[in-house]
């Protein structure tokens, strides 16, 4: 073979291998950036047509309404305590930091963060909803029939989600 097209093959080979590696890392990040969004009864009953529960560690989102009287903060720390509700169900969340202004009881939000043990929620932002107008489909479907009664009638079942 000759000198010149043994180093063209070497080159061409090493192009390859580069972007092969450099695909690999980019679909490796994207994989850890993903947050699957559910509502509370998701998470409790499962998700879609098999019923896949989140397990603890996994990174989610987690929309719904803010249950009236379930917030509670701590005096000497940013922590808060709150409780998201929709029709057939309500999730507990845990967040340490400033909550957004439009954040209050019986307002819509999304909490995104780290699902832990016996379906707690531990939220490293949580977003306010301030217009019903906009809702992402996603959002919107999810929720469609899940706030038709009062807020007191939503409790969460006393088991974990079984899963580690």
């Amino acid at each position: 073979m000759n000198p010149r097209r043994k180093n063209r093959m070497y080159l061409a080979l090493i192009v390859l291998v580069g972007l092969g590696l450099a695909t690999s890392l980019v679909l490796y990040a994207l994989r850890s950036n993903i947050d699957l969004f559910y509502t509370p009864s998701e998470i409790l009953q499962g998700k879609g047509k098999d019923h896949e529960l989140p397990f603890v560690g996994q990174r989610l989102r987690i929309g719904g309404m803010v249950m009236p009287g379930s917030v509670k903060r701590d005096d000497k720390t940013l922590e808060v305590h709150f409780k998201i509700y929709d029709a057939r169900g309500a999730i507990a969340v845990t967040y340490f930091g400033i909550l957004p202004d439009l954040f209050r009881e019986g307002q819509g939000v999304v909490a995104q963060g780290v699902m832990e043990p016996n379906n707690v929620v531990m939220a490293k932002q949580v977003l306010a909803k301030h217009d019903e107008k906009y809702v992402p489909p996603e959002v919107e479907d999810a929720m469609k029939d899940n706030h038709t009664g009062p807020a007191s009638a939503y409790v969460a079942p006393a088991k974990g989600n079984g899963q580690s």
